[in-house]
This record gives C-alpha cells, structure tokens and sequence, in this order.
C-alpha cells in the first residue's frame, strides 16, 4: 500500500467513524433565552420542540417570578438572576410573573420529530 493509499484509507475510515457517531447520537433540541424587561418577557410567545430548555433572565431593577402552575416555579429574581427550564411534555404552557400578574407568556411544546440511528 502507497502512503497516499494509505492516507486515503485512514481518511476513510476516520469519516465513517464520524458519521456512525453523529448518526447514533439523537438530535439535541436548542437551548432558548427570554428576557425580563420592562415588565414583560421577550418574546411573549415561544414554540419550541420536546426536549429544549428554555432560560429566563431577569434584566429589569426588580424582582420577578416565572411561575406556570402544577408545572415549573422560579424562586424572586434579582437583577441579571436565571431560571431554567426543560420541556419535555407536549402541550401549552402558560405562565406568569406571580408579584406582577399582568406579565404574561406562552410556550407552545411540540413534540420532537425523532433521532437519526444508524443503520447496521
């Protein structure tokens, strides 16, 4: 076997090695940013696919909550404070600032379209 052959070769094999393993790993839903300002979440309303988790980050002077009942519950956040959180059930989830109720949002969870396997 040439050395050009053989670089050829392991070149080969190094991508098939790859490819295997992008292929077996499942696709990763994204990570999304809300931000709290001026009393309100941007963006108000978000569709987002199974698995994704979302992250909430207070840019206003004062506290605020993210609270969805029977779902998710965010201790006060101070300024620049996160909370976080991963939808992994379909459905509507609507939400809210418990000390301003007048801010409101909306995720809309859809389910996610599956994973690449490989076939062997």
């Amino acid at each position: 076997m040439t050395k050009k052959t053989k670089s050829l070769t392991n070149s080969v094999i190094a991508g098939v090695v790859a490819l295997l393993l992008f292929a077996a790993t499942p696709l990763r839903a994204e990570d999304v940013a809300i931000k709290i300002g001026n009393f309100t979440f941007g963006p108000q309303e978000l569709k987002v696919k199974s698995g994704t988790t979302v992250t909430w980050t207070n840019e206003d002077d004062i506290p605020h909550t993210v609270v969805s009942p029977n779902n998710f519950r965010s201790k006060p956040l101070d300024s620049d404070d996160k909370f976080t959180f991963t939808f992994t059930t379909p459905g509507t989830y609507k939400y809210f600032c418990s000390l301003h109720p007048h801010m409101t949002g909306t995720i809309v969870v859809e389910a996610a379209t599956g994973s690449i396997t490989p076939q062997l």
